[in-house]
């Protein structure tokens, strides 16, 4: 059991970690304005749907009834389609600031959503551990140097930061029961085809019309990553986390994000290391240590 939690614990670490790389390279996807955020998704989906399904050729067949496959495709939708969608959409049109800080919410309504849907109880020491690694995300967050965005941020690009987090709260809270039942490559393979399924009718126009010949090769190479790595495998690490520990710990790991974000920064050269930053990187794990203490975690 503690060999399990602790695979759940280092599979949400590694795919958060990913997903904070992820926000400075869609950045610069983003800026570059080569390929706009449907067709991007769509290769994302058709990449990671190739990948788990020749996966699943090479692993012990699993069955899916109908029932299961159409609530793999609600949770497509919530999981991967809308979250990425509005996310390469929306970084465009807000600023650093303020897409670190929204999507900080992300584990406050997973908590609830939690709660709602799982019946996890909200403890005192879940709630204080929640506020704990917010606090230090946040500390982070007006610490450190924020370029590539956007100089204004829009209504929209709030609004579709609001629904990013609504979204992916509502996977991480609800869906864990289901992924439970299979692999995490079966669960995946239907999950990517549901998206590259949605996505495809929205994004023939775009994806005819996207000169493929202009992506530099650096731009190139950074479309591969966010395939491969922030789609491919950190999204095979986030149902992997969710079998084993529980949705709010899991939406914790997300505050690795800003942590990320910032040591690249300080490794370039573009912002420095301080004792505010010690500290935020301090709460942040002291308050998933917390979280995943409280009695409802051992559940």
């Amino acid at each position: 059991m503690k060999n399990a939690q602790l695979a759940g614990h280092l599979a949400g670490a590694g795919a958060y970690a990913i997903f904070g790389l992820n926000i400075i390279i869609c950045k610069d996807i983003a800026l570059a304005d080569v390929i706009s955020p449907i067709a991007l998704f769509t290769l994302r989906a058709a990449g990671a749907s190739t990948l788990f399904w020749l996966l699943s050729l090479l692993l012990p067949k699993e069955k899916m009834p109908l029932s299961d496959i159409l609530k793999t495709g609600l949770a497509s939708f919530l999981g991967l389609f809308v979250p990425q969608l509005t996310f390469l959409s929306a970084i465009r049109i807000t600023t650093s600031i303020d897409t670190a800080l929204f999507t900080s919410l992300t584990p406050i309504w997973t908590m609830f959503v939690a709660a709602i849907f799982l019946r996890e109880p909200i403890s005192w020491k879940k709630v204080s551990g929640v506020a704990l690694s917010f606090t230090g995300a946040i500390i982070l967050i007006f610490n450190s140097v924020h370029e590539g965005g956007a100089s204004t941020t829009s209504p929209l690009g709030l609004a579709l930061l609001l629904l990013n987090t609504l979204s992916f709260a509502l996977y991480l809270g609800i869906f864990r029961p289901l992924i439970s039942r299979y692999s995490v490559v079966t669960f995946m393979k239907w999950s990517f085809l549901w998206s590259l399924a949605i996505s495809i009718p929205l994004s023939v126009k775009d994806l005819l019309h996207t000169d493929f010949a202009a992506i530099s090769p650096q731009i190139g190479a950074e479309i591969g990553f966010l395939i491969v790595f922030a789609t491919c495998i950190a999204y095979f690490l986030i149902p992997f986390a969710q079998k084993r520990i529980r949705p709010t710990i899991v939406s914790l790991y997300s505050y690795l994000q800003p942590l990320i974000a910032c040591a690249v920064s300080v490794m370039i050269g573009m912002d420095v290391f301080t004792w505010q930053k010690a500290v935020s990187t301090l709460c942040v794990f002291a308050g998933v240590w917390l979280v995943n203490k409280s009695r409802a975690a051992a559940r």
